[in-house]
Formats: C-alpha cells, structure tokens, sequence
C-alpha cells in the first residue's frame, strides 16, 4: 500500500444488485459522501474483485461484488494551522459550531491568507476535517462577513459537509440576526424580496438587481425593541447571499449602524459611534438551526450580541 493511502473494502449486500456504483458505495462506506466517492472511482481509485478499476460511477453492481476503495491523504492546503483562540458552542465527531467574533476573516482570500477562521479550525481540529475534493480543509458551508459576528458551522467529514450543504441549498437552515439599524420599521414587521448581485460600479458591494441578473434574496424582518431615533430588529433568512442583510435594510431606509459601506448614519448616532469606538456593522448571527447530517437531531444554538452591540444597545435605549 502506498504511504499516505487508506484502503477500504466494501462487499455489497443483495440488496444493493442492479444499483448505481457511486450510490451503493455510499451506503456501505458512509465515512466518503457519494461525491467523494464518484471522484474516486472516476480516478481509478476503486477496483472490483478481479483488481480492475471501475471508473463509471454510474455503473451497476453484480451479485457478490466486493470493491476496494483506496482513499488518497488529502492535499494540505495552503493555509498554515494557526493557534487562534475559538469559541465552540458544539462540537462532536462531524460537525463543530463556531461563535465567531468580529473582525475575524472566515476564509482566506486576497490580503487575508492567515489569521482567519480555517487556519484556526486547522490547529482546533488537526486531521479531523472535511476533505471534500481531496484538499484538507474545514468543511466551510457558509460564511458571515469579517465584521459580523456570531454562530458558524463548520464540516469535519464529507457527509456532514454534503448534508449541511443540501440544507442550506434548500433554504431550511434556521438563520435569525440581530441588528441595530437606523429609524423606526414601519410595519414593525415585514419582508424584503429583492434579488441581489454584484454592484456593476463596484465590485466590493452588492445591488439590488433585476430578477434576472440576481439570485433571489428574501429577509424577514420584526422590531424587538424601538431606540433613540434607531431599532433592533431581528432579522431571519430565507435565503443567504452575501450582505444581504444589510442590503435590505438599507434599500427600506433602515441601514445598519456603523455599516462602512451601505450606512446612512445620522449625526447624533456617527457621534455614538465615534465615542464608543464602534466601527463595524451592527450585526450578530444569534440564531443557527438546522438538522444533524448524520444523527438526524435538530439542532438549535442561540449567541448573546457581543459586548461591543450590547454597549450600544445600551446607549441607545429609550
């Protein structure tokens, strides 16, 4: 056996004759998403009893076959595992829940290639991470911006990775922030459905967009409670693209406090901002539920606003 290679032997059950490859593999090899599993085999990487390499994943299986599946170690990545402090809000053996704090990049990219949340599930986590595509990373099935701050979940295998990916395709992840926002919603509840896309002046910021330039974006929005000339609303996604909040609340005239680059801060609150030292968007991810991948238990976490909202929060208040 080559270093760095794992062998797993998979003998199919009757039950499993005429069925696709890819499909029935995944039923006795549950550790390996059926992704996972078509990249192999259209690799080369599995073999049948007689050692010859079947590379259609769409292939049926015969009575009593037996496969041989080897698993290549997963390419390191470019990222560096970093000791950087985590709050973990649950962990177990496919999955880990992350409160995030403000100012911390999820992943890395242009001008952030280290200090961000991968490189700090790197150390957390060690070999125990989702290896979708063959590359060792943490399974990142969502984000929430540098400056948001809140719960993030993350993939340790590729069928937690798969699983929570279908749920977040699908819209049933339960969402729900906290944001302090200009004004006064009038009604204190609604929804906003505007599509949304890449602004074509600027490619830092998202626009509303026609329907059929964007992808369709939906917030729920309803007052908690009404401050000094400002809100805090709790707001809840049906879908989840980038900004989206906080285009949305802008685009009804409600942007969020100490928002950078979708804001409209009034005098009276820039002063509260500059005199609490408050420079990001007032937003928290508060809420995050979904089912288990794996087990199949609803899960369900609540994070508390941070310090920094919880300071303004107070200076705003009625």
């Amino acid at each position: 056996m080559d270093a760095g290679v794992s062998i797993l032997n998979a003998v199919m059950p009757a039950d499993a004759v005429g069925s696709r490859l890819d499909r029935a593999l995944a039923t006795a090899l549950p550790t390996l998403s059926r992704e996972r599993l078509k990249a192999l085999i259209s690799a080369g990487h599995v073999t049948d009893a007689a050692g010859q390499a079947v590379r259609d994943p769409a292939s049926k299986v015969g009575t009593a076959a037996r496969y041989t599946v080897s698993v290549p170690e997963p390419r390191a990545a470019h990222n560096e595992a970093q000791d950087i402090p985590l709050v973990v809000a649950y962990e177990d053996e496919h999955l880990i829940v992350i409160d995030k704090p403000a100012g911390l990049v999820v992943h890395p990219a242009a001008g952030n290639y280290d200090g961000t949340l991968v490189n700090a599930l790197l150390h957390h986590c060690g070999g125990s991470l989702s290896g979708i595509g063959g590359v060792a990373r943490p399974g990142i099935v969502h984000r929430i911006d540098k400056d948001t701050s809140g719960l993030i979940v993350a993939a340790k295998t590729d069928r937690a990775h798969e699983g929570l990916a279908a749920q977040f395709a699908s819209h049933t992840i339960d969402r729900r922030y906290r944001a302090i926002v200009t004004g006064l919603p009038n009604p204190p509840a609604g929804s906003v459905d505007a599509p949304l896309a890449r602004s074509s002046t600027n490619r830092q910021k998202m626009a509303i967009v026609e329907s059929e330039r964007g992808k369709r974006a939906v917030t729920h929005y309803r007052l908690i409670c009404p401050l000094k000339e400002a809100s805090l609303l709790e707001c809840r996604l049906e879908t989840g693209r980038t900004h989206q909040v906080r285009v949305h609340m802008a685009s009804i005239g409600h942007s969020l406090l100490g928002d950078p680059v979708y804001g409209r801060s009034r005098p009276a609150h820039r002063a509260i901002l500059l005199r609490l030292g408050f420079a990001r968007q007032a937003l928290h991810a508060a809420r995050l539920g979904f089912i288990h991948p794996v087990t199949s238990s609803a899960l369900t976490f609540e994070s508390n606003i941070p310090a920094d909202m919880q300071e303004l929060f107070t200076e705003l208040a009625v």
